[in-house]
């Protein structure tokens, strides 16, 4: 079938307003922060639907569209993927992780317990679609999943943020946990848990220091 194709819908701002623009965004996304305490208050769907509309929209390769979120806020499910990762957690710290790699976590100060998988209102669970099936049920070669996947992870975390709410990217080790308790089908992968909501009430932060700018890009 050859490609169609239509007008794009663009019209371009002016020099100071996109640097306007820019600025902004740079300094409301420069206070995103992991946040492992989170209060209970309920936060509307219609918020975590508009994110996640936001995260569909992301490119991705051939335009296939590997993602799916499943969004949980049901108590008993939530209550579910909490044992199932803190039963993964546990086996990580006591077993599988080097010691260098819980070097680098201590001064997080994180561990096996995961609370906030069940205060928090929110669980976002992101699954990566290794392949599609067509109308017959045949497969369908997906490419560039990691990378669209991740793109779309990424306008979800900022679109949750820019909406006001509090965000921590949880990625429990193995996690195919996460597919069975969420009825998932074999071609999909769980990647992460976006945990989201209100932060609680005296919440505290890691004293962290970014890399330099000249560390991290440079302009040639």
């Amino acid at each position: 079938m050859p490609a169609r194709f239509q007008p794009l819908a663009y019209t371009p701002p002016e020099p100071d307003e996109m640097l306007r623009r820019a600025r902004a965004f740079y300094e409301q996304m420069r206070t995103r922060r992991s946040v492992r305490d989170f209060s209970d208050r309920p936060v509307p769907r219609e918020v975590i639907e508009l994110a996640l509309r936001t995260a569909a929209s992301a490119p991705s390769g051939a335009n296939q569209q590997p993602w799916f979120f499943t969004a949980v806020s049901d108590p008993q499910t939530k209550r579910r993927i909490r044992l199932a990762a803190e039963a993964e957690e546990r086996r990580f710290y006591r077993e599988r992780a080097p010691k260098a790699w819980l070097e680098a976590l201590d001064h997080l100060g994180t561990g096996p317990e995961k609370p906030f998988l069940e205060t928090a209102p929110w669980l976002i669970a992101v699954f990566a679609q290794s392949y599609g099936l067509d109308e017959k049920g045949n497969k369908v070669k997906h490419y560039y999943v990691q990378e669209s996947v991740g793109l779309a992870a990424g306008l979800l975390v900022a679109a949750l943020h820019t909406a006001g709410l509090a965000t921590l990217t949880h990625t429990p080790s193995p996690m195919n946990f996460l597919r069975e308790i969420l009825d998932r089908p074999e071609n999909e992968r769980p990647v992460m848990l976006v945990v989201t909501g209100y932060p609680a009430d005296g919440a505290r932060v890691p004293v962290l220091s970014r890399k330099a700018f000249d560390e991290t890009a440079r302009f040639v």
